[in-house]
């Protein structure tokens, strides 16, 4: 069972995971999992903290030896470099909340007088950590040829042409914008967009894309309804911050197509059975078919405005305009990259419950033994 758990504040000291069930003799790499944290951390859109202050960098404080995973629990920490700006200073308590944001919700939830204790976790730096942990899950499914990429299709009125390229080709396109689009022109279009929203004093949403390859047919299960892979993938996207909703392939369209069209066909491709599309998005009945799966994930603009929408003071009961939080114009860029990772993860952990071993060798033996059964091309 591979499982994980964070800890830490927004501008607390630092952030913390302990990840567990990862399998022994994993070579991990502290430079591949600083390379996700920089994309998360450089793209456009963000704001001061994340262009001028942070620098995030992970540290491995147990759970290998001399560059091994010992199959004992691994912890990471990451340090909050605005810890030390802030570490002498008494913040006022903050009465009044944001619309859109888990300011009202959560104070209610924990009796909280002052909302900054409800900021301080519901805060999207805890996905730093989470980004952290799903580049660790990244490097084991390398060990079993599994790609995954997340990009950016739009953001506000700005979309990318439809297009179908392999996980490789989005990757090598991505890199160069600025948005993490892999076509040059809609790209372009997106930034203008951030630069008008932030003039305006105002923030943008959009769409992003998780694509991963070469993930084999039979991860997940349809016997129980909290092991269906479907479920499990929708629900680490919709647990990042401002991630509204999540579709898989094409379900959007499919549910105004009739099911003739709406289905992918059956055939024999190199010794096994496969796809001539992939409308499901790699996933039928909760299980990997084999294909792609190729997730969407829609996310809200952050509440976080400069010019605010109006509220009420949680102090007085009276009609209050909503503070402005130091923060991002546009955060979709960032979010596919923690989608990229919270994907990562989730397809790592039903790998590991499905070829599941104490060793490294042993997943790979049981990894390959399957795939000989199935017929599949490793």
């Amino acid at each position: 069972m591979l499982r994980f758990l964070t800890a830490g504040e927004s501008h607390g000291r630092g952030l913390t995971a302990i990840i567990e069930g990862l399998p022994a003799g994993l070579a991990l790499s502290v430079d591949k999992v600083n390379q996700l944290l920089s994309r998360r951390q450089r793209s456009y859109g963000r704001g001061r903290r994340m262009k001028k202050i942070e620098h995030d960098r992970v540290e491995i404080i147990g759970g290998t030896r001399n560059g091994l995973t010992l199959g004992s629990p691994l912890a990471l920490y990451i340090e909050n470099e605005d810890w030390a700006n802030r570490k002498n200073k008494i913040d006022r308590p903050k009465h009044v909340p944001r619309p859109g944001h888990a300011d009202l919700a959560g104070a209610i939830k924990y009796d909280f007088d002052d909302i900054q204790n409800v900021i301080e976790r519901a805060s999207a730096r805890e996905t730093a950590m989470r980004t952290a942990v799903g580049a660790v899950a990244l490097q084991l499914l390398a060990e079993f040829a599994i790609d995954i990429v997340g990009h950016t299709v739009a953001i506000g009125g700005a979309a990318a042409r439809p297009y179908s390229r392999s996980v490789a080709d989005i990757r090598a396109a991505a890199e160069h914008s600025p948005v993490y689009c892999a076509d040059p022109r809609a790209s372009e279009l997106m930034c203008a967009e951030i630069d008008r929203a932030g003039a305006a004093g105002d923030t943008l949403g959009g769409v992003f894309e998780i694509v991963a390859a070469h993930v084999p047919p039979g991860l997940g299960s349809y016997v129980h309804w909290d092991r269906r892979l479907t479920g499990c993938l929708g629900q680490a996207v919709l647990s990042i911050p401002s991630v509204k909703g999540v579709e898989f392939g094409e379900a959007v369209r499919n549910a105004r197509r009739p099911g003739s069209r709406a289905h992918d066909r059956i055939v024999v491709r190199r010794g096994t059975a496969a796809r001539t599309s992939n409308r499901a998005g790699g996933l039928e009945g909760g299980v990997t078919n084999g294909e792609e799966i190729r997730i969407r994930g829609y996310a809200k603009p952050i509440s976080s405005l400069k010019k605010p929408l109006s509220s009420i003071d949680l102090k007085t009961n009276t009609p209050a305009a909503a503070p402005y939080v130091r923060s991002d114009v546009c955060v979709v860029p960032a979010i596919c990259v923690i989608g990229e990772a919270m994907a990562g993860w989730t397809i790592a952990e039903a790998l590991v419950e499905k070829f599941g071993g104490d060793s490294l060798r042993e997943v790979k033996d049981n990894h390959r033994q399957y795939l000989n059964h199935v017929h599949v091309e490793d």
